[in-house]
């Protein structure tokens, strides 16, 4: 009874506090950024949330779902492996709920966000070499919470890539950019990494009979889509491994986008917009850029920008870094940076298709 108790008091908490900013966050028009296509943008801005990203929102979803199924209590350890956004998210509500947490980290992970985890009191947990079959960091980090898992009495794994509350949480997403833009969106953009985001607009977009037509956003070396590996810098976007939330019909085109997009898009969008974003949100800029001038006169498009860009000053915003890893930049004091276009793949119900600018 007693732990009934505390986890009902524990519930009730989520509706309290800092995280009652979770979501709710704004849908603004950029009216600079495509101004000479005849389109409609706005951008969701979810680096408003209080842990700066959209992963605020399935961090929420499932810790409230672990305490609903009773997996979470005042004695849980909450273990997870993240470098970035749903780590700082999950050590946030753990910190004000007053739970234990592990979080499961790689060398790549920046200074920066280890800083952040360490100020919550998250417990950081390093693996220092890849998995020795697939070479892969991120399975490494998988082994190691099943091995965390395996050592606490009361471990709870929030799973980000397999949990559904991970999806659910995005349903909310997709509402209130329906109930801003009462006129119907025509294209949602989003990033994919676990397919939450994706997963929860899609699932949205369908229960709803909605119009809108969803564009996937990866990175040129992600495996979501049936890709080769292959190196990537700019985090935020892209999977080393196909997410469990996959599914090959939750998006109506893919674009793939390189790293070297990524950063001109995010100076683009800080250059025309004065909005300082995330790796992923340059990512969608680029696929919006090069998409635009298929897309029809009048459509209504919407970006979902991922999160701030504080967190990127020492390789996107730095002019050393960006030369070190693609050479010479145009001067964006003077103009944005061209974005190139990327490549662009009609979706199938079976995630084929063949490669192609329209028709999707």
């Amino acid at each position: 009874m007693a732990n009934t108790i505390a986890s009902v008091l524990r519930l009730d908490a989520l509706l309290d506090g800092v995280l009652t900013a979770v979501g709710g966050t704004p849908l603004v028009p950029l009216r600079r950024l495509f101004r000479d296509a005849p389109i409609q943008v706005f951008a969701k801005l979810e680096g408003v949330n209080p842990g700066g990203s959209i992963k605020d929102r399935p961090a929420l979803a499932m810790i409230r779902k672990g305490i609903e199924t009773g997996a979470v209590g005042p004695d849980t350890v909450v273990i997870e492996s993240s470098s970035g956004n749903l780590a700082v998210g999950l050590a946030q509500i753990c910190r004000y709920l007053g739970l234990r947490f592990v979080c499961v980290v790689d060398p790549k992970t920046t200074r920066q966000n280890l800083s952040i985890l360490r100020a919550y009191g998250a417990e950081i947990d390093l693996v220092v070499e890849p998995d020795p079959t697939t070479g892969e960091f991120l399975v490494a980090r998988l082994n190691r919470v099943h091995e965390l898992l395996e050592r606490h009495e009361h471990g709870y794994w929030p799973n980000q890539y397999g949990n559904q509350a991970n999806s659910r949480a995005h349903h909310e997403t997709m509402h209130e950019i329906t109930l801003a833009l009462p006129g119907g969106v025509d294209y949602l953009f989003c990033a994919v990494s676990t397919c939450g985001t994706l997963r929860g607009c899609s699932e949205y977009v369908k229960i709803h009979g909605l119009r809108t037509k969803l564009v996937a956003v990866d990175a040129v070396g992600s495996v979501i889509f049936g890709d080769r590996p292959g190196k990537r810098l700019v985090p935020g976007h892209g999977a080393a491994i196909r997410p469990e939330l996959f599914r090959p019909d939750l998006s109506d085109a893919v674009v793939h986008v390189t790293d070297r997009d990524c950063v001109a898009g995010c100076r683009k969008l800080v250059h025309e917009e004065a909005i300082l974003a995330g790796g992923s949100s340059g990512a969608v800029v680029a696929a919006m850029t090069g998409m635009a001038p298929d897309l029809p006169a009048g459509a209504t498009c919407v970006a979902v920008l991922a999160d701030r860009g504080e967190r990127y000053l020492d390789t996107i915003y730095s002019d050393t870094w960006v030369r070190t890893h693609f050479g010479e930049i145009p001067a964006h004091s003077t103009r944005a940076p061209v974005v190139e276009a990327p490549v662009v793949e009609a979706q199938t119900a079976d995630g084929g298709g063949p490669p192609g600018r329209r028709g999707w």
